[in-house]
């Protein structure tokens, strides 16, 4: 417990020595950090905007007035046989004329007429809801068939691929320039950390040759430095945590004018917070420990 209370004392006296390498350091990495979560947070706003996107989609199925509901029953037993649909409903004739006299109930004109032409003039609606946007072709191309089509009246698919399409080309841009800021932070924190063990090692060397001439074990002599890179570690990712939370506070009103089913940023990272810092913690330490036992491996040839 002495060596190790000895090499913690070593590591911050080395830090106090060189705080202004330590300070952009640390720097660097939180950089590096927010550049990830900044990457992160867009790739979970892009799903669930896609998400919400995919849940409007339809294609709803007009059949004919004088269609029966044993021919609709037909229709959508052979839908339900597709995989890709995820749901599918049914309203009856009367269901549809209820719905469009409730929608109408203040034009007395529209009513009127409806009353005029003395039956219902509407036929049954199936809605159908797919996996993924692409599937309704499929089942479009299924229905194309003459004992279906002498059934149905009109088609209508309330697609939104084009609005997918262009969120998903937005998210892919900022995804590879969040990756690629990413790899540069990573890369000059890397350097800076090695040649802040390496100017370490270079201002001490004469300590070193004497705890060497004295029998102080590598262990003794490293330990400050692993430490310092568990320092780094530490400094980073609890300041990448902090300001992640600010921009979160400000965000989320934002987010919850867009999305309406509360979705914010807040509740994703208090619900992934140890597997979303825990593993950029794990990253930032190895990227420091290999960092530093290289620029040792290199320098303490004393």
């Amino acid at each position: 417990m002495t060596s190790f209370w000895r090499v913690l004392k070593f590591a911050f006296q080395d830090l106090g020595r060189n705080f202004g390498l330590s300070f952009m350091t640390v720097f660097i990495l939180v950089l590096m950090l927010l550049s990830v979560n900044v990457l992160w947070s867009v790739d979970v706003v892009t799903k669930e905007a896609v998400s919400i996107v995919k849940d409007q989609i339809n294609v709803s199925l007009y059949f004919k007035a004088e269609t029966s509901d044993k021919e609709v029953g037909e229709v959508e037993k052979y839908l339900k046989q597709f995989p890709e649909i995820t749901e599918l409903s049914v309203t009856t004739r009367e269901e549809v004329l209820k719905s469009f006299e409730d929608r109408h109930k203040l034009s007395a004109e529209v009513l009127s007429a409806l009353q005029e032409l003395g039956d219902n003039p509407f036929g049954p609606t199936v809605v159908i809801k797919t996996r993924e946007p692409q599937d309704y072709k499929k089942i479009m191309s299924a229905l194309d068939v003459p004992e279906y089509e002498n059934m149905i009246e009109a088609k209508s698919f309330e697609g939104h691929e084009e609005g997918i399409e262009k969120i998903q080309n937005i998210t892919n841009r900022i995804e590879r320039l969040g990756f690629g800021l990413s790899i540069l932070f990573a890369l000059i924190a890397f350097m800076i950390i090695f040649n802040t063990v390496r100017v370490a090692i270079y201002t001490q060397r004469i300590e070193i040759s004497i705890k060497r001439l004295v029998g102080a074990s590598s262990w003794f002599i490293r330990g400050p430095y692993l430490i310092e890179s568990f320092i780094f570690t530490i400094l980073s990712v609890a300041v990448t945590a902090g300001l992640i939370y600010l921009a979160l506070h400000w965000l989320d009103p934002y987010l919850s004018l867009v999305f309406p089913n509360g979705f914010t940023l807040t509740n994703y990272y208090n619900s992934h917070i140890l597997s979303l810092f825990g593993l950029q913690a794990l990253a930032v330490l190895l990227l420091t420990v290999i960092s530093s036992l290289l620029a040792m491996r290199r320098q303490l040839k004393v």
